[in-house]
């Protein structure tokens, strides 16, 4: 029984090595990008809620003319 808990315990280090060796070679972004990121989420986020609210005004309104 110990041999197979100490075989997952080496799978689990290997593992999380292989993870930080990953995460070293990630190009992480400046703060100065970050925050130009952050802000074309926050604006194309805008941009996709407004398109759906009108879509569903239009709709709405269609379908109040139609059920009249």
């Amino acid at each position: 029984m110990s041999s197979q808990t100490s075989a997952s315990k080496g799978k689990i280090r290997t593992y999380f090595r292989g993870v930080r060796a990953e995460t070293k070679k990630v190009i992480w972004p400046s703060k100065k990008e970050l925050i130009n990121y952050t802000g074309v989420v926050i604006l194309i986020s805008f941009m996709v809620g407004l398109v759906v609210w009108l879509l569903d005004l239009g709709i709405h309104r269609l379908l109040s003319l139609i059920i009249k």
